[in-house]
């Protein structure tokens, strides 16, 4: 398997960019359709999940479990390739340390989820029901990487 630096970009045909659009496209409405069906758009259930000493609602880590097995299939066929359909590389994160950096992103990001119910692909699928609470969600999310990338990304 060729693997590249997530941070340099492959050469690309102006057909290919097309094709990865669609495939994003599909993959990004296959994930929402999942969502929705899964009913993991709805921040009552994923406050349950983790209301472990209350009333506690099992149901997100039965999807949890799906996904896992999904990509772990999925990892174990794109490892069978020397290079994916739609790129001349795959594209791997470059760092495998975990540091200060990672550990308090991830806990900002599971206080979050834990407050708002929502994470960033149901906030994104939810947008199409039109409801206030997850559009001012999904407006706060965007904000937060907006100031991530002006204050906080290492540069160069």
């Amino acid at each position: 398997m060729t693997v590249a630096p997530s941070s340099l970009a492959a050469p690309r045909a102006p057909a290919g960019d097309a094709a990865r659009a669609l495939a994003a496209l599909a993959c990004g409405a296959l994930f929402g359709f999942g969502l929705a069906l899964s009913g993991m758009m709805d921040p009552a259930r994923v406050r349950g999940f983790l209301d472990v000493f209350g009333r506690f609602d099992p149901s997100l880590a039965f999807v949890l479990a799906g996904a896992v097995v999904v990509s772990f299939a999925g990892v174990r066929l794109a490892q069978r390739r020397a290079r994916p359909l739609l790129d001349e590389t795959f594209h791997l994160p470059s760092r495998g340390k975990i540091d200060a950096r990672l550990i308090a992103g991830a806990a900002l990001f599971g206080v979050g989820w834990g407050m708002g119910g929502l994470c960033p692909g149901p906030a994104i699928a939810g947008l199409v029901l039109g409801l206030p609470k997850i559009f001012v969600f999904f407006v706060a999310m965007i904000c937060g990487v907006l100031a991530h990338d002006r204050f906080f990304a290492r540069r160069g």
